[in-house]
């Protein structure tokens, strides 16, 4: 029995990706019909136009996408759908990491933003029109190769319109933002990405020595005041421990930070699929920066971080000397997926503020303008309010400050 996905449809279907333009399937449907040209390509003002095989529509040969609030490939022009088959997504062990040499060149390419920078990993098929992080149509093709073939994939589940309802509203409630910028916020070329990471799954076993210390207090007569004084009494602590880690997730791109990629959580990664090119279909993928051996020394300082506070939540203590944690890592396995994230920007005054919205659950995170003048109304606020306390505190001990 086969595995492709579109088993049920006989006669040697194309390749399940559609061009990627502005116009809607409706309008190239009658060129969708006949059957793919081989594959060629020529460049055009700037971008590299790629004509080869995509996913035709079994019941009126239209391009079909991937719709994320259906879950299934589907045709805009006769609203056919077709549904993915995907097992989900399986760990690898950790040794694989080490000696994979498999890459998804063959049924991907790569185009580069000669404004930022930033490259996307469009499947075979696909054409970059604009970047979505800067928004510059100056996208060239280019000959690298997008490096190791993902295994897994969290797929898009939340609808582009709705994300960019979430980044209007997220705008609207940053209160450090100029008004104008509040009120008219308007997302531009919102564009959906698979941004490229790994999982680590392990379990640590971790020894540890160091020293703690309670604070404690006593009255003492000095001069004829009673003066109450702090001293620190240390003890040694020493043991072993072990913890487990699932799905420890750290990013792979350079175009979003880890920290951006911590807010946008959770991505639902213990749900995710088999990596299959059709959920790429109709989005880009972030070609990684960072392999997979130096996204685990990330993870393991993630690792060492967690011990060191599940360990020191054994003891009751009020400041830590010294601690020192070894630990070592067993039955390590990884996940390389790619996430779903919608990546924008939005103008303003001649700059650019990029925003991430979580594909899977709609949180949002990135970047607004700020208003100076609020800025500075909220620092003589701030001012005031210390300025008060003091004065207060003065009144209270029987101090006339003025």
């Amino acid at each position: 029995m086969s595995d492709s996905p579109f088993s049920e449809f006989e006669g040697g279907r194309q390749s399940p990706f559609s061009e990627f333009g502005e116009g809607s399937a409706r309008d190239e449907a009658a060129a969708s019909a006949a059957p793919a040209a081989s594959s060629s390509a020529f460049e055009t003002e700037g971008e590299v136009e790629n004509n080869t095989g995509v996913m035709k529509c079994p019941n009126c040969g239209a391009n079909m996408v991937y719709d994320s609030s259906r879950g299934k490939l589907f045709c805009e022009h006769c609203e056919t759908e077709v549904e993915v088959r995907a097992k989900s997504g399986e760990e690898q062990d950790f040794e694989r990491l080490l000696s994979r040499t498999d890459e998804w060149g063959e049924e991907t390419h790569v185009f580069r933003c000669e404004n930022c920078g930033a490259q996307e990993v469009l499947a075979d098929g696909e054409i970059a029109k604009k970047c979505p992080f800067c928004g510059t149509t100056n996208i060239v093709r280019t000959e690298e190769l997008p490096g190791l073939r993902p295994n897994a994939v969290v797929p898009f589940s939340v609808p582009k319109e709705d994300a960019v309802r979430r980044v209007k509203a997220w705008a609207r409630k940053k209160a450090l933002a100029p008004r104008a910028f509040r009120r008219s916020a308007s997302p531009e070329n919102v564009a959906g990405m698979y941004m490229p990471a790994f999982t680590f799954d392990t379990t640590a076993d971790a020894w540890y020595s160091g020293v703690l210390g309670k604070y404690y207090y006593r009255t003492r007569r000095v001069n004829g005041k009673t003066v109450r004084e702090r001293y620190l009494k240390t003890f040694p602590i020493r043991g072993s421990y072990s913890m487990a880690f699932d799905d420890i997730l750290i990013q792979a791109s350079d175009k979003i930070e880890q920290r951006s990629l911590n807010k946008l959580q959770p991505f639902d990664t213990n749900r995710s699929k088999e990596y299959r090119a059709e959920f790429l279909s109709g989005y880009t993928a972030g070609q990684y920066s960072k392999d997979g051996l130096t996204c685990w020394e990330e993870a393991k300082g993630v690792v060492h971080s967690r011990l060191r506070t599940a360990i020191l939540s054994r003891y009751h203590y009020d400041t830590v000397v010294s601690l020192d944690v070894d630990f070592r890592c067993r039955n390590t396995t990884y996940k390389y997926l790619l996430l779903p994230v919608y990546v924008g920007h939005c103008n303003w005054k001649k700059k650019l503020f990029n925003f991430f919205v979580n594909g899977r659950n709609g949180k949002v995170t990135g970047k607004t303008p700020v208003s100076p003048l609020k800025v500075g109304a909220l620092v003589l606020l701030g001012l005031a309010a210390v300025a008060g306390l003091v004065v207060l505190f003065l009144w209270m001990n029987g101090i006339v400050p003025f």
